[in-house]
């Protein structure tokens, strides 16, 4: 039986980002196919959180291509607002309404945007919040919340909109070491159910022991993709060597 080969979820081709002079992407290339956990690991300002923040649009690509379903998602005809409802964001600053209840934070997007009711958006806050385990916290506030318990409410909020891929960016690095573990949990348990996710991060061992593909990024690049016991065991770039040297010995 010849197995069935899924089309890729989103394709990034020769994907640039300039602010003024400064070339912070340059020719970047890679593919997401369902079910993919991609580890985007690298140095400070080696450019993982723009590249993220332009393939959900919260920056505009100086140049370049992404095609959503095969669909270049930058021609006139095609609803970007459907594509920024199907992909989803979960920030490294939380980014709570701060004047809303957790339930009223997971609801407010399904209603404004996808026009749901407000008993299917409580039910769907609900049931995502309950998921992250902020069930009985549903009536606090952001203030009253730790950062980690934050952290999943926005998560639970990302996963109310029932994305096809969810984005990460840096969602443990505001956290307080002890908050990190709870986080990770979360993000292990949405990995086990197959969702579709890019993840930037600084923490190693999640990328190398969760996700199915690790893109190491330096300069503005993609240094060097692959497996992640590839990635982290057996290195083909000497700067990839260079730069987990600091996590393998620790």
């Amino acid at each position: 039986m010849v197995p069935v080969t899924q089309s890729p979820i989103l394709k990034i081709n020769h994907l640039r980002k300039s602010f003024g002079m400064n070339e912070v992407l340059k020719d970047i290339d890679f593919a997401v196919s369902p079910g993919d956990i991609t580890c985007v690991i690298g140095a400070s300002g080696s450019g993982k959180s723009t590249m993220l923040r332009c393939v959900n649009l919260l920056a505009t690509p100086t140049s370049g291509e992404i095609y959503f379903h095969d669909q270049n998602i930058f021609e006139p005809t095609f609803n970007l607002n459907a594509y920024r409802s199907r992909v989803g964001m979960v920030f490294q600053s939380f980014n709570l309404f701060h004047n809303m209840s957790a339930l009223e934070n997971c609801m407010v997007a399904t209603r404004k945007v996808l026009k749901v009711s407000k008993e299917e958006a409580r039910e769907r806050a609900m049931k995502y919040l309950s998921k992250v385990g902020m069930a009985p916290y549903i009536n606090a506030r952001p203030k009253q919340l730790s950062g980690g318990q934050q952290q999943r409410v926005a998560i639970a909020r990302a996963l109310a909109m029932e994305p096809e891929i969810l984005l990460f960016d840096e969602p443990t690095s505001a956290l307080d070491p002890q908050m990190v573990g709870e986080v990770l949990a979360v993000m292990r348990d949405l990995a086990r159910e197959g969702l579709t996710m890019i993840i930037v991060t600084h923490e190693m061992a999640f990328a190398r022991d969760v996700s199915s593909r690790v893109i190491f990024m330096d300069k503005g690049t993609i240094a060097e993709d692959g497996p992640p016991a590839q990635v982290f065991e057996n290195p083909k770039e000497e700067r990839t060597r260079e730069f987990l040297m600091r996590f393998l010995n620790a």
